[in-house]
Formats: C-alpha cells, structure tokens, sequence
C-alpha cells in the first residue's frame, strides 16, 4: 500500500495492524476493510476533538444553553452543510438530535431540518432554542429579578424527587430550592416560553449545584456527599478499603445563584441575537420526540439535501445515568427511566434486541417485505459476521468484563443498519450523509466502527465519499492496555452520498 503522508505522518499509522489481540481470532474479514477503505482516509485538521464535541459551543451564543458533553460543535455543521451545498429550502436531518446544534445551525441558514431524540432534555432544550426571537427581553428580567428574591418559606418541606442513583445528590438548601423553584416555576404566571427557558436553565444548573459529576459512563460522586460518607461508615465496619477523597469541584455551588448566572447569560444572548435581526422563521425545525428507528419509516422517499449526525457511541455510555439528575427533574421515575434506556440506540450492556419490536412495528405499517430485505441484507456483512464470531469467542476465554457486550455489538450495529437503509430511501440522488463516530475495542478485539459502518451503508447503496480521521487517535482503557497491549483507535467523520 502507498504510504501517502498526511501532517508528515503516514495513513498507515492510522491503520490497525492486528484487530485480535494476540492473533487469538481471525481478522481478515476486517483487514480487508482496513484495504479497502484505506484510500477514502483523510486525515484532516479541519475537524478536532473540539469541534467533535461540546468543547467549542461552550461560548456560543445559544448552543451553550445546554451543556451537552455527547454533542458537536456549530462549527463543524456548518463545515458540512458547505461541504453537500445545502441551501434554504432544503431539507436536511439529524437522526440523533442531542441539544440541537444541526437544527439552529440549519435554521440560522434557512434550511429545514428533521430531527428525533427520546431524551426529554432534548425536546426542553430545541423548545427553549427555537424560541430566541419570540421572547419578550423585558418578561425575562422579570423573571430574572423575581427568581433572586425568592425565598423558601419556613414551612416548606418537600425535597427533591430521586430515583436510587440520585439519592442525597444535592447539599439540603439546595434541594429545598430546586424542589420550590420547580413548584414555583409551574405555578406564576409567566409565559409558556419564559417557563420553559427557566426549567432549561434549571436543569443546565443541576450538575454544578450537585456532590455529582458526569464521568464516563456513570456519575462520580464527591466525598463530601452523604452517600460516600454513609458507604464509608459501612466499609470501615466491616474492615474494606475506604473509598478515596475526591473532590468534583472546588465548592459545590449555590443552586439559587447559578440559576440566576444561566438565566443572565441566556438573557444576554437572546438580546444580542434579537438585535442582530436573525430572520429564524424562513426554515422548518420538525422535531419529533421519538427514536428514529420508528419514526424514519414514514418519512417521505427523496426528501433530504443531506444527513449531519453523531449517534451513541458503541461505548457502554448510559445517557440515562449520565443525565439521571435532569431527567429526574423533569419528572422520570425509576421504570420510566428504565424503560427510556432500552429506547436509546443499544450502546449500553442492558440493552435488549429491539428486533421483535422492530419487525411488529414494520409489520403494522404494511412494511414486513422491507424489514426482511434490510435485516438479510444485515446479515449478509462478513465482517460484521467476524466481529459478532471474535466476540463469542473472546466471552468463551474470559476476555469481556461484561458479556452484555455482545448483545450491545449486536443490536448497535443492526439498529444503525436499519437506519442506514432507510436514510438512503429518503435523501435525493446527490445527498450527502455525515455521521461522526468511534472506533472501540472489547476484550482485545478492535471494532472499525467508522469502516464497516460505511461497508453497512454501501450494501444499501451510498457511495462513500470521504473518512475523515482526527489527526489525535483515541486510546484504550487502562484494564484492555494491561492485558492486551495498546492500540490507537481512528475517530472521525464517515461521509457518504447517494449518486
């Protein structure tokens, strides 16, 4: 292969070597992707962990309304939206909306655009955002100003609400006002929007008023909180090893205070972006609070410019315990949210095959015959057949620290292949689809997650146009480097269209 240099650094260096730690399983399913693909790698510096993530929209105007860790950057929608000359008037989609940056990019623009989450922080948080030109400055700083003299009556006694995972999440001034400021909120007389944009800053706040923090796939929690106190009273009485102090931020914050600080911002870009005379009722925003895999069947054939996504990754992230404070403030208890985390696409060990409901659903809207071309032509993948077959083989040796990921593998990449399908089906010939993504390893098995997502969406007839590769490589963890070694894992951007 042509060692073609990109930055002074070879594309081989981006390439996998060994995908079976050990040689322990057959690999040539996906070196051959590795061969394949190879020549549609670029590795690029007009994309960086940056703009892959929420790291760039933390100053933006209106983006950074809702700190979405999962999310990209506004930047790089409108690198994409460029790159497939998408116009107003054209329809564009984003399958996994997260906190809504291609919708208010595209909308900005005049474009239309389709979106879908389940996540119900995502319908406050579009509702809140699509709504900029619509509030009223001076009704805001009254809400401004009477949130700063509120005060919680004496007799006030209800907390608030918790599932298992949340219990004692807040110091108890703080979760006396986060309970009355939600009564209150709900009860005053202030326009739907000016309630709605209260309960987004509200719950943009949580975190940082709380003894928790978002790390990884679970919430961390700061030694200071009941909940590590009392489990270390439990462990020293029964001579275990006490968990370690640590502190998740320097000072858990006022809640009352930071709520004031959010709404303060959101006032100031609200003004800025009504001053600047934004005409944001030229586009479409139709977003529906669903999971896509339910909803895309009916769309339209031929509809979409273009696709600009970032599903779940493949890597155990449980949104539903990430976001377990914001969800329970809007009012999910412990079986709803149970239920919502088998609705998310399967990227976490608890996920169940969704196939049943999936062939039922088809089935009820006339559509069994595209059901079973799309699930053959699923398993038609030999190297996703290579991936499934390694994995079987690596819970047989011991190698999964949780054989739930198999189920995960499984249902992560037949839920995309679905969705693949049918997104070919609804963008126009000269569509462009972007879908921004990790590779992964499990129990020393490396999954190409950007290469055989593409060799998924070719069977279904996109073209594969560009593999964008972040120049910094992802690493493993700290237990797979112990056991089986270190490899640099590719993450990037798989561009595709339809000719």
């Amino acid at each position: 292969m042509e060692q073609l240099k990109l930055f002074n650094k070879p594309i081989a260096d981006y390439l996998v070597d060994s995908f079976s730690a050990n040689n322990f399983y057959n690999e040539n399913e996906r070196q051959n992707l590795e061969k394949k693909y190879a020549e549609f790698l670029e590795v690029t510096e007009k994309f960086n962990r940056q703009s892959v993530s929420y790291q760039l929209s933390k100053k933006d105007a209106l983006h950074s309304w809702l700190k979405y860790k999962e999310g990209f950057s506004a930047n790089l929608v409108n690198i994409l939206l460029d790159e497939m000359g998408a116009v107003a008037g054209d329809w564009v989609m984003d399958p996994f909306m997260g906190s809504g940056t291609t919708a208010l990019v595209c909308q900005m623009r005049g474009i239309n655009c389709i979106e879908y989450d389940v996540l119900p922080i995502s319908a406050v948080s579009i509702k809140a955002k699509t709504a900029v030109m619509r509030y009223n400055v001076s009704e805001i700083q009254d809400l401004i100003e009477d949130v700063l003299n509120l005060i919680v009556p004496e007799d006030y006694h209800k907390s608030t609400p918790y599932i298992t995972i949340t219990r004692n999440a807040y110091p108890q001034e703080n979760e006396r006002f986060l309970a009355y400021i939600h009564d209150w909120n709900e009860q005053s007389a202030y326009s739907p929007e000016a309630k709605n944009l209260l309960t987004l800053c509200i719950i943009n706040s949580l975190e940082r008023c709380s003894y928790t923090t978002k790390s990884g796939q679970y919430l961390g929690w700061d030694c200071r909180s009941p909940k590590v106190q009392e489990a270390n009273k439990a462990r020293a009485s029964k001579g275990q090893k006490l968990f370690p102090e640590k502190y998740v931020r320097k000072e858990i914050l006022n809640s009352k205070a930071i709520i004031i600080d959010e709404l303060t911002h959101v006032l100031a870009d609200v003004e800025l972006i009504q001053n600047n005379g934004v005409d944001t009722e030229r586009a479409e925003i139709h977003f529906v609070p669903r999971s896509v895999l339910y909803e895309l069947p009916l769309v339209e054939d031929n509809k979409l410019k273009g696709v600009i996504t970032s599903p779940p990754y493949c890597n155990r992230y449980d949104y539903t315990r990430i976001y377990a404070l914001e969800l329970v403030y809007l009012g999910l208890g412990e079986e709803e949210i149970k239920g919502l985390r088998q609705g998310l696409l399967s990227c976490t060990v608890e996920s169940k095959s969704k196939m049943d409901s999936l062939r039922g659903y088809y089935s009820s809207i006339g559509q069994s015959r595209r059901f079973d071309y799309i699930y053959a032509v699923i398993k038609e993948n030999n190297t996703f057949a290579e991936v499934m077959a390694a994995l079987a083989k690596r819970k047989e040796n011991g190698d999964l620290n949780n054989n739930g990921v198999i189920r995960m593998v499984e249902g992560y990449f037949t839920e995309l292949a679905f969705i693949y399908a049918e997104l070919y089906r609804v963008c126009k010939p000269g569509a462009t689809v972007a879908f921004v993504n990790d590779n992964v390893r499990y129990g020393g098995e490396v999954i190409p997650v950007d290469f055989l997502s593409s060799s998924l969406a070719e069977q279904f007839g996109f073209k594969v146009k560009t593999i964008y590769t972040l120049k910094q490589q992802k690493g493993n963890s700290s237990q797979q480097m112990a056991k089986f070694g270190r490899v640099a894992l590719r993450k990037g951007i798989t561009v595709w269209i339809k000719e």
